[in-house]
């Protein structure tokens, strides 16, 4: 299958410096693609370059089989966009943003259809500038759907959000991939990656330091697990068998073990813990976090 996104040694220039530094780079029709840096990492640049709204200085790119640079009218069709910051139509409704919208392309999607799939029915006659910050949101996402896009830019879509307006808009993303859309998502928020990404990567320097699943990026799949716990009072981590010893790295008021095999050592752990009538209430068990390792990839960066 053609990916809908391809890169090939991009490059982005000004002066000396080079924002974008010859990164290679593949999304696929029908994922949700994340792509993650800290500030200054050439990720908007990258963006922009995807858009056609930034010349790129070197290399080779080709969105729904377009060079973005040359996409006329017909391509800009196939494209949708939802921006970090956004204002809404003065002084018109939902519907009507979606009807003035709506004229702007070949073959729009029905209005209403548009508005019920963000969730906006009850709020479709409503002025855009009296909604809710995750209102707002949801019609900003319907904007940029009304064109009915093969591929659709969210720009960190939930900044600002408190958590149940971002769980609403995750689902509303969600829905994107049941449309059959290809979106291309850039966020702060590790979370929201992990929920909503089928794949991840992550620029740092201008480069891609790492791409993967959530759940393979950086080699997290194969990083030690943590189990952690906490032994009653007049029991210390001495009392533990030797080979749960030999894995300790803390003692804190909770006791801390790394292990490469979780499964193993939990088993030893809790059976050790039942033959002396010992209970661990607050057993936890896990990996890296995608966080830490978004950490640990981009530290070195500014």
């Amino acid at each position: 299958m053609e990916p809908v996104v391809s890169i090939q040694g991009l490059r982005k220039r000004y002066g000396h410096v080079d924002a974008v530094a010859g990164i290679d780079l593949e999304v696929q029709r029908g994922e949700i693609f994340a792509f993650l840096g800290p500030n200054g990492a050439g990720k908007t640049t990258t963006v922009e370059i995807l858009e056609g709204f930034r010349t790129r200085s070197e290399g080779e790119v080709n969105v729904l089989g377009v060079d973005p640079a040359k996409g006329d009218a017909a391509w800009r069709n196939r494209v949708g966009a939802v921006l970090q910051e956004s204002n809404a139509e003065p002084g018109l409704t939902v519907r009507e943003s979606l009807q003035l919208y709506s004229g702007y392309y070949v073959e729009p999607r029905a209005i209403d259809e548009t508005i019920a799939l963000v969730g906006l029915e009850e709020k479709a006659d409503t002025i855009g500038t009296k909604l809710s910050g995750g209102q707002r949101r949801r019609l900003d996402v319907a904007l940029a759907l009304i064109g009915d896009p093969e591929l659709i830019f969210l720009d960190e879509p939930t900044t600002g959000f408190d958590p149940s307006a971002r769980r609403t808009a995750w689902h509303v993303i969600d829905g994107l991939r049941e449309l059959g859309k290809t979106v291309f998502l850039t966020t702060h928020y590790m979370d929201e990656a992990e929920q909503l990404a089928d794949r991840i990567a992550i620029i740092a320097g201008g480069r891609i330091v790492a791409e993967g699943t959530p759940e393979t990026l950086g080699g997290r799949n194969r990083m030690a697990a943590t189990i952690r716990f906490t032994l009653p009072e007049g029991t210390g981590a001495a009392d533990l068998p030797p080979e749960l010893r030999a894995l300790l790295a803390g003692e804190d008021g909770r006791v801390t073990l790394t292990t490469d095999t979780p499964l193993v050592h939990v088993h030893a752990l809790t059976g050790w813990a039942i033959d002396r009538g010992i209970d661990l209430p607050d057993l936890d068990v896990r990996q890296p976090t995608l966080e830490e390792v978004y950490l640990e990839l981009t530290r070195s960066e500014p």
